[in-house]
């Protein structure tokens, strides 16, 4: 994995993104072109600093549909034949249970490599392709948009200058009806947005997790799960996926000994801090006395100056490729994550225990022994 040089973790005021104008334009190219494969293929042809080269995918249909809307983009029914061509980066928007295998084989190909949510289906897996990544010095990052969502960067803001004082849970729900997958549960393909949320704005590592779960639809494929998950930092989160909901929800709550905030996805205020809070009484021998104090004040709407997560997640891969920063959702945290998904895997097994969070730890610090940050993002 690159080495860039440390940087503010922030975005500019403007909204811009710190691009690297005098560079030359990275060729880049998708493979899979399937639900989410379109809307990365059409970020990358809009960016001035990408030259989209060409899209791989097995499907005569698909390729079809890239012919048409983008003329200027070569096809490849077979991938092998993209990593063959002059790309410098690849973009993976596959099945889950094929992220590993094409990863590995694009960082051979002396690639760098953007795969989409979660970064392989084991944590084995995860950990080689962190470390082959960081032999090659090539850039890993992982698909975790909502990192490069303002809101969510405001709340991790708010929580690191400790406006929200100290946390003591985090509450998360993502619902929806479908989309369903045969090959892997709920959590494997809803709860790493989760995570990776909860990771990045509490800046605390998952040291233990339990998961319960239904399978309500398909015999031995849990779509509706619940998990808590202990955090190193002494914070507890509660993490709610299903694809058997009515209703589209999108949601965490921060809940703070001095305020509280909540994050809504799929409300045009996406995010609200509440000066609500409660204080325990003092310590008393009049009953009378022993009365908790109830806060409500007022409910803050912060100004978020709004850019599509997904272009941002997109220039700051090119952008770390163009410059050798480390990207903010790199194959680390991809791993973690894989990590707390398998053990809550584990813990469904096992009838919902607390499970330890397991990392392999010499893939998780490069040659050199130092955590470093890539490029600020917009």
């Amino acid at each position: 994995m690159p080495e860039g040089p440390i940087v503010p973790d922030a975005i500019s005021s403007n909204g811009s993104y710190p691009h690297s104008p005098h560079l030359p334009r990275l060729r880049a190219g998708v493979v899979g072109c399937g639900y989410w494969g379109p809307h990365l293929i059409r970020n990358l042809h809009e960016m001035a600093e990408v030259e989209l080269v060409g899209v791989a995918d097995p499907r005569p249909d698909r390729l079809e549909y890239v012919r048409r809307s983008y003329p200027a983009v070569a096809v490849f029914p077979d991938h092998r034949e993209l990593l063959r061509s002059q790309v410098e980066a690849v973009v993976l928007a596959t099945p889950i249970k094929t992220h590993y295998a094409l990863a590995r084989e694009a960082l051979l190909e002396g690639k760098h490599v953007l795969v989409e949510k979660p970064l392989a289906a084991s944590v084995d897996e995860a950990a080689e392709l962190v470390q082959l990544a960081q032999e090659r010095g090539l850039v890993l990052m992982v698909g975790h948009t909502f990192l490069y969502n303002p809101a969510v960067r405001e709340l991790r803001r708010l929580v690191r200058e400790g406006e929200l004082g100290r946390i003591y849970y985090g509450d998360s729900a993502r619902l929806n009806l479908g989309m369903f997958q045969r090959d892997v549960n709920v959590i494997w393909d809803l709860a790493p947005h989760d995570l990776s949320i909860l990771m990045y704005v509490l800046d605390q590592e998952p040291v233990m997790v339990s998961a319960r779960g239904s399978t309500c639809v398909q015999a031995g494929v849990h779509d509706v799960c619940y998990l808590e998950v202990l955090f190193s930092g002494g914070t507890s989160a509660h993490v709610h996926v299903s694809w058997l909901d009515p209703d589209k929800v999108r949601r965490l709550t921060l809940v703070g000994d001095r305020r509280m905030a909540v994050y809504n996805d799929v409300s045009p205020a996406k995010l609200r801090i509440y000066d609500s809070g409660v204080e325990s009484p003092r310590p008393t021998d009049n009953y009378g006395e022993f009365e908790f104090s109830y806060r409500h004040g007022q409910i803050v709407i912060p100004y978020l100056h709004w850019r599509e997560p997904l272009r941002l997640e997109c220039e700051h891969f090119c952008d770390c490729v163009r410059t050798g920063g480390r990207p903010l959702s790199d194959g680390e945290q991809g791993l973690k994550v894989v990590a707390v998904c398998a053990a809550a895997d584990r813990s469904l097994a096992e009838g919902g225990i607390r499970v330890p969070v397991g990392l392999p730890s010499a893939a998780l610090v490069g040659a050199a022994g130092k955590v470093v940050r890539g490029p600020a993002i917009a």
